[in-house]
């Protein structure tokens, strides 16, 4: 896998023009003009940017996660460092639209180099792009047009803090329209959360629960065709509770079940339910519970 550690060096992959300033470049045709494309298709590659993109499609499905868009009002795209990137040329895209890339050191010492690693869409794969409005688009492209405007025309001591600024605005947006996307998905969170649930269950009666131990939420957002961010996220906004805490209070709905049959030791009941260490399962029950296992087996005998 072939990794790029400036700027320059993947634009020049790309075959896009070289940046007017070493750590931050960005590229527009949100009107009229040609947004340059990078190669039709390219390997794994990875590099040490950040990439903002507005893109059209003219072929060619996205999906997010299960569900496949229409995306013909432009989707957001946001690439962190080090992701992993890999395209072909099955989607064909409009020449519209714009693409900002910048290094992670462009941001060093600011507010933003914080607050940037706090937004879950740059966890996400391209299938979880975020969808814009007709008029989410228009305040997204007018916040790029001061950009451009900044990069192009005044490269002085006072851009790097106006463009990192109008950064941080357009950043604050995307994540509004973010969460507005979050909410208009709520019947989509809610099968997601009974497939996870039916997912967990399968796993438990196959056995493998026992026989492979418990699966990592990375390995169940996998199966769902989603990213372990997403997975998250989503069920965090629609139940108040991470994946992490879904699969915990099965776990322990489980332990119940079995801990009601005496013939088997507390033990047992771990190695049952995929726990290496069942003094581990102990604690996590009583943290949940409020009780240890064997004090909820007699507090149910005695019931």
């Amino acid at each position: 896998m072939q990794h790029f550690r400036t700027l320059s060096a993947y634009l020049d992959y790309l075959e896009l023009p070289r940046p007017e300033h070493p750590m931050f470049s960005v590229f527009s045709a949100l009107n009229e003009g040609f947004l340059p494309c990078p190669k039709a298709s390219s390997p794994p590659i990875t590099n040490d940017c950040y990439s903002i993109s507005l893109k059209k499609f003219i072929k060619g499905n996205l999906n997010y996660g299960r569900t496949t868009y229409d995306f013909t009002n432009g989707a957001l795209f946001f690439i962190a460092p080090r992701q992993v990137l890999q395209w072909d040329d099955s989607v064909v895209f409009e020449q519209k639209g714009f693409s900002i890339n910048f290094h992670e050191d462009f941001l060093k010492g600011t507010d933003v180099a914080q607050q940037i690693k706090k937004y879950g869409f740059f966890s996400y794969t391209v299938n979880e792009a975020l969808h814009l409005s007709p008029q989410e688009e228009k305040q997204i492209e007018s916040i790029v047009g001061h950009i451009e405007m900044e990069y192009l025309n005044n490269q002085d001591e006072f851009s790097k803090d106006i463009i990192i600024s109008q950064l941080g605005t357009l950043l604050k947006y995307a994540n509004r329209f973010y969460e507005r996307q979050f909410l208009n998905r709520k019947e989509l969170s809610k099968g997601l959360l009974e497939q996870f649930n039916q997912q967990l269950e399968d796993y438990f009666n196959s056995g493998q629960l026992q026989e492979k131990g418990i699966p990592s939420i990375a390995q169940l957002a996998n199966q769902l065709s989603v990213s372990q961010r997403y997975l998250s996220d989503t069920l965090k906004k629609e139940t108040g509770k991470t994946s992490t805490e879904h699969l915990q209070l099965y776990l322990i709905d489980e332990a119940k079940n079995i801990l009601l049959n005496p013939d088997k030791t507390v033990s047992e009941v771990a190695y049952e339910l995929g726990f290496e260490y069942p003094p581990y399962f102990s604690r996590l029950f009583k943290k949940k519970e409020g009780i240890s296992p064997s004090e909820f087996r007699e507090k149910y005998r005695m019931n």
